[in-house]
């Protein structure tokens, strides 16, 4: 594969239509007037913008960050063009319907679009995206007054959008914000208050900015359940909807980061002058709610972004082990034989296999997640319908948490693979480790991923989602006509009567104190269950390459195929297991980091 070339060419149709049968959605309404060739024209625009516009200012951009002269931002011109050129494309509404002048398009087309460009370049990428994601919230909960002023320039890219949560001294914990929303006799709000880490926060890629900010308005409940949403631009609109003056929102200063160095990453002070208006949106005191239907559509696109930077280094580091020449291979190991690329030791086998399982495992597991999506969407029959909807909620912990801590540690590999000159800025393995390592962090950290699993979507609803989990992972499984796989499944199955012992276990202590032990165990329960769906993820990929190995003789394709069976193996021979150092940790409900006290640390 070419260094330039950002995914192989035979992954995303297989992941597409082969193991998802995504073109079946033009049998819906909906999607009526696409087709696999529509489909696949929209991925090769993708392709080609982020090949050509993208991926040439990835590293530049990494080593010039945006400069804040105290007035206003600067940065690369190449962000600029680039991002005209994705919004130009009609991209960030692209899954918007053709009456707001979107492309109407499957959720799982636009996630696999979003992959050439992540894979391309992360950071100049976080603009349009954190701009669809939130448009989403708009879309769904805003009154028509505030969707007329905001959506229609958002969806071309003249507006972009943020999300304003995280305060200096709260972090994680929402219920401690102290950004406030004052009502005034017009209806409007006047906020005030200070925000940090906003990706995206100031720039000047467009006309206007528009913050989702997470404020309280005075008299309210406290804690959670006293949290509003507003949508706060940086510039207000004059009655005619222009742009007009600006709205008392200030840039205090751009934060540094270890990675995604082309984004602005920025501390925001709202009110300063008691001059910011901010417009609720939907009714006061919801806005959490509100802000988890942007933050659950995130998470699954920070695991996928995550998957997507872990596949750019595993190809990166692939290519570099093709040439890269050094020892030799019995036979042909006298010191007169001639040096063998590296790829041939068993070592770096081992590495660039484990990249791959990484990497595609979160791919093929991030878009079954949006696939979900698109059969929720489309779902005709109620009780499947929620049904669906109790499976993605289930799984959006995993979506996010697994591939963006597996990500980076195929990134790790990849330094690795390349040795020394994987440790210099000269190559770009090391950026690709620096730009995933946010991925654990943001859009809830890895650990509260961890709690939300243990302590509530295994159990809400009386357990529907596992219950619906377990029957879409037993009909795969029982579906498997193909011997290699066949075998897979059959190592897999015991790791499901595993979980459902560790289940039961966990549901008679959680009333009892035993149970704070899990809050030190969480990632242990996590660590169970999520090599469990992502094995399922690969078996599922496994029994449709074997099926497809045997129907070609194209060489090339026998190769991407043999390697998809391979790295499946892999994961479930060297990954899978692992797992029962987790299984027999919370059937013994282990207390060691539960008891650890502060003082002894």
């Amino acid at each position: 594969m070419a260094a330039d070339t950002l995914i192989n060419d035979f992954e995303l149709p297989f992941q597409l239509y082969d193991v998802l049968g995504t073109e079946h959605l033009t049998e819906h309404p909906k999607f009526a007037e696409h087709s696999r060739e529509t489909f696949d024209a929209v991925l090769d625009t993708a392709n080609k913008i982020a090949t050509n516009l993208f991926l040439p200012h990835n590293h530049i951009a990494d080593k010039n960050e945006p400069q804040f002269d105290g007035k206003k931002v600067s940065m690369i011109s190449d962000v600029k063009v680039a991002f005209d050129a994705f919004r130009e494309s009609g991209f960030i509404a692209g899954r918007y319907s053709f009456d707001d002048g979107g492309m109407q398009l499957p959720e799982t087309v636009m996630t696999a679009v979003a992959g050439y460009f992540m894979a391309a370049n992360p950071s100049t990428t976080a603009y349009p995206f954190l701009t669809t994601a939130a448009i989403n919230v708009i879309s769904h909960f805003a009154s028509d007054e505030i969707k007329n002023a905001f959506m229609p320039r958002m969806l071309t890219g003249k507006f972009t959008g943020t999300m304003a949560l995280t305060e200096p001294h709260a972090g994680s914990s929402l219920a401690d914000i102290k950004t406030t929303a004052v009502k005034q006799d017009d209806g409007s709000y006047r906020v005030k208050g200070s925000k940090i880490y906003i990706s995206a926060g100031d720039h000047e890629l467009s006309d206007n900015i528009v913050h989702l900010v997470l404020a309280k308005v005075p008299g309210g409940p406290g804690g959670v359940k006293g949290i509003s949403l507003f949508a706060v631009p940086k510039y207000r609109l004059n009655d005619d909807l222009s742009v007009g003056e600006h709205n008392d929102v200030h840039l205090t200063g751009l934060i540094h980061k270890l990675g995604y160095r082309g984004a602005t990453s920025t501390a925001l002070s709202f009110g300063d002058a008691g001059e910011c208006y901010g417009y609720l949106i939907g009714e006061e005191h919801f806005g959490l709610r509100y802000m988890f239907k942007m933050m659950n559509e995130a998470r699954i696109a920070v695991g996928f972004g995550a998957a997507m930077i872990g596949y750019r280094g595993y190809q990166y580091s692939l290519d570099y082990a093709k040439d890269r020449t050094q020892g030799r291979i019995a036979p042909n190991n006298k010191p007169e034989d001639a040096a063998t690329a590296i790829i041939q030791h068993g070592d770096v086998k081992r590495m660039l296999l484990a990249q791959k399982a990484y990497s595609e495992g979160g791919i093929s597991l991030c878009l079954y997640g949006s696939n979900l999506i698109d059969r929720i969407n489309t779902c005709e029959d109620a009780t499947l319908k929620a049904e669906l909807s109790e499976l993605l909620d289930l799984l959006t912990p995993v979506l996010k948490a697994w591939p963006s801590e597996y990500g980076p540690k195929a990134n790790d590999l990849g330094i690795q693979v390349l040795g020394g000159a994987g440790y210099t800025r000269e190559y770009q393995a090391e950026q690709f480790w620096r730009d995933n390592r946010l991925n654990p962090i943001h859009e809830g950290t890895n650990g509260v991923q961890a709690l939300d699993l243990s302590f509530r979507k295994l159990w809400q609803n009386k357990g529907l989602g596992i219950q619906i989990l377990k029957r879409e992972i037993t009909q795969d499984l029982e579906s498997i006509s193909t011997p290699e796989t066949a075998k897979l499944a059959g190592k897999l199955m015991p790791y499901m009567g595993h979980l459902h012992e560790v289940l039961v276990h966990l549901s008679k202590i959680l009333q009892t104190e035993k149970a704070l032990t899990l809050t030190g165990n969480a990632q242990a329960l996590m660590n169970i269950f999520a090599s469990i769906v992502v094995s399922w993820i690969w078996i599922r990929q496994a029994s449709k390459a074997e099926q497809l190995l045997s129907e070609t003789t194209d060489i090339e394709k026998q190769n991407f195929y043999h390697g998809k069976l391979q790295a499946a193996k892999y994961f479930i021979d060297w990954e899978l297991p692992l797992i029962n150092r987790d299984i027999e940790l919370l059937n013994n409900d282990n207390a060691v980091c539960t008891n650890m006290q502060a003082e002894w640390f």
